[in-house]
């Protein structure tokens, strides 16, 4: 099988998607890139997860031409490979993109999700960012590739790892990561993020952020050179 390795990898993380209950139906694709060869394995589009396997991945070149695999591929390709054109380079190697309820939910609203507290803190180096709302013109356009342009825009001078997740106005959320595996445990990450964010506001609507303090502690022992958590 050609491109076997992230052929499996992409399958893999794909078959873990519905275990986690991110997903609804066929929602739902991740992708992985082999960023030696410049080329990047997507779930085929509205596949049953049940119905998947390895092969079916489809295999696409950071220009947007199909090199392997005989299914259509995701209509969140464009999405995915503007994604990896932006954040290669920070080590992102797997892009996962879900319509997890929580999560949905503050993207409809058009509100970032909010550091609340030190879960959050784990994995994401505070509020996980809202894209602004998507033009006429860009929704009657490239509408996948220009999806792809508002999440870069928002990022504009971030880390992407920092915050590896951005909620797209009136859509759902798009996660990040450097293997399939890790981004799909940030997706699931994010989700209970937003659960909890969603539970604290309506016990406390004005809920502070977490400390900043407290913030970097959390985040930075976990992530960056000086981390401790976990074993080595």
């Amino acid at each position: 099988m050609e491109h076997r390795a992230i052929r499996e990898e992409c399958f893999e993380a794909n078959l873990a998607l519905p275990k986690t209950g991110l997903v609804d139906l066929t929602f739902g694709n991740v992708s992985v890139l082999d960023e030696n060869v410049g080329v990047f394995a997507i779930k085929p589009s509205g596949v049953d997860y049940a119905a998947l396997r390895a092969e079916d991945m489809v295999v696409v070149d950071l220009n947007g031409n199909v090199v392997a695999g005989k299914l259509r591929y995701s209509s969140d390709t464009p999405t995915h490979r503007r994604l990896f054109l932006a954040f290669a380079e920070y080590g992102v190697r797997s892009v996962v993109h879900t319509h997890s309820r929580c999560a949905v939910a503050f993207a409809q609203a058009g509100r970032e999700i909010p550091c609340l507290g030190t879960t959050h803190a784990d994995h994401f180096y505070g509020s996980v960012p809202v894209t602004r709302k998507m033009t006429d013109a860009e929704i009657n356009g490239q509408y996948e590739w220009e999806t792809g342009n508002v999440i870069v825009e928002r990022f504009g001078g971030m880390n992407p790892l920092d915050v590896p997740a951005v909620l797209v106005n009136d859509h759902g959320p798009f996660v990040w990561n450097v293997s399939g595996g890790k981004a799909v445990e940030y997706a699931l990450a994010l989700e209970v993020a937003a659960d909890m964010a969603l539970k604290t506001l309506a016990l406390s609507p004005g809920q502070a952020a977490v400390d900043e303090t407290l913030l970097d502690k959390h985040f930075l022992r976990k992530h960056g050179k000086n981390a401790y958590y976990g074993q080595t």
